[in-house]
């Protein structure tokens, strides 16, 4: 009898635990958040700053690697890509595709190469300095994209491009990373393997959008004659769900599907509802995104000079990197500072190179720290300087029914 009481017991305890974690979390992400935007920042950096202090180098009460807070984080980014998806003309996206393209392109080339020779000068020996270098290659649209949403610039032709080259990015970042877990592994690499994995990341996307745009519309117009519309959004996240599952199975990204199935729903009649309905669930699972990215960061480990060395000299080039990034399309005559500055942040995509590479024992504690720190100072830097840049600007006209959206001219 007290054998199988027992069991029941310790799985009351476990619940009773991981709902203290979420009521800690969702309260300092709340609260945090409300504090950074009552001093004129977005709510996202009062969120990291409250997985920070949650984390497990501070408070110590979120975990980010305990299966149900990584379980609902992913579920949190994969709502969020949805809502961005919902919130973006696809055709204004592929009116900026050129300078989105090349603002991608430099954004990975550039920071790499610099982050590689950053690292070789300061000791480093080959593998260690390509994921160090692999690192700096990626841009958090995650956390790009919410800011860009709190401010109300989402749908300006600036926040257009880098939501594409945030994107194109993610893409380039997860094809880099499978090339250095080969190189880990002892694989030889040729450039037929390299091709292979490029047409496999990009090919998912343009095919889930061609083949969508043809089913989904359909779908749901036969869907909102025999459900109630407030059901509409649990469909909407059914279809974002199974998008992230075959993006996840073609070797791409959670996000980048949930994302191209926001594009997919957006056009239709229906976008209103599923977009009221989805927001919902946001409040609650986004939040702890960002918490689990603040609570990812080890603070302790900052006290070590060389550590503070490597890092400091690495965010000084992935800031470096991206700024020229947005540079790089001359022919854009809107705000290629705040282009360059919303590449910045690394997020949650850098903190999985940086983890890849200390699982497989290519990284010593020391340079997982630094990269570390590079993540957390390009993350916590660019929603302030976002919002410098942005309040410079005149911010763009909003449509009384595009609940936030902007109606701007594209690239000239």
């Amino acid at each position: 009898m007290i054998a199988a009481i027992a069991p029941a017991a310790a799985a009351a305890e476990s619940v009773t635990e991981l709902l203290i974690v979420l009521l800690a979390t969702l309260v300092g992400a709340k609260l945090l958040g409300e504090i950074a935007e009552r001093i004129g920042q977005p709510a996202v950096l009062g969120e990291l700053i409250a997985g920070v202090i949650l984390g497990q180098s501070l408070l110590g009460i979120v975990d980010p690697a305990h299966p149900v807070i990584h379980f609902l984080a992913e579920l949190g980014v994969i709502i969020l890509l949805f809502e961005i998806g919902l919130e973006t003309d696809l055709r204004k996206l592929l009116s900026v595709g050129r300078t989105s393209f090349a603002v991608a392109i430099v954004g990975v080339i550039l920071p790499f190469a610099l982050g590689y020779a950053v690292a070789v000068a300061l000791g480093l020996t080959l593998l260690p300095a390509i994921v160090a270098a692999a690192a700096l290659t990626a841009t958090s649209v995650g956390i790009t994209a919410r800011v860009l949403s709190e401010l109300g610039y989402l749908d300006s032709s600036e926040g257009r491009i880098v939501l594409g080259a945030a994107v194109i990015d993610d893409v380039l970042g997860l094809i880099i990373l499978g090339i250095v877990a080969e190189i880990v592994a002892g694989a030889s690499l040729t450039a037929g393997s390299v091709a292979r994995a490029v047409a496999v990341a990009f090919g998912f996307l343009i095919v889930v959008i061609a083949v969508g745009r043809l089913a989904v519309p359909p779908l749901f117009r036969l869907l909102s004659r025999v459900t109630k519309s407030d059901r509409l959004a649990i469909m909407g996240l059914a279809l974002a769900l199974l998008c992230a599952t075959l993006a996840d199975a073609a070797g791409s990204a959670l996000i980048i599907g949930a994302f191209a199935a926001g594009l997919l729903i957006a056009p239709t009649p229906q976008a209103h509802d599923v977009e009221v309905g989805v927001a919902r669930l946001g409040h609650f699972f986004v939040p702890i995104f960002f918490v689990s990215v603040g609570a990812s960061v080890n603070v302790r480990a900052f006290g070590d000079p060389r550590v503070l060395l490597l890092g400091g000299a690495l965010i000084a080039v992935g800031i470096i990197g991206k700024l020229a990034a947005g540079y790089t399309p001359w022919w854009f005559r809107g705000n290629r500072a705040l282009v360059g500055a919303a590449m910045v942040p690394r997020g949650e995509v850098g903190l999985i190179f940086a983890q890849t590479g200390l699982t497989a024992g290519i990284l010593t504690s020391g340079t997982f720290s630094a990269i570390t720190l590079m993540v957390l100072v390009t993350t916590f830097v660019a929603p302030p300087w976002l919002k410098h840049l942005i309040g410079r600007a005149a911010r763009p006209e909003v449509k009384p029914e595009a609940i936030g959206i902007a109606d701007v001219t594209t690239e000239a």
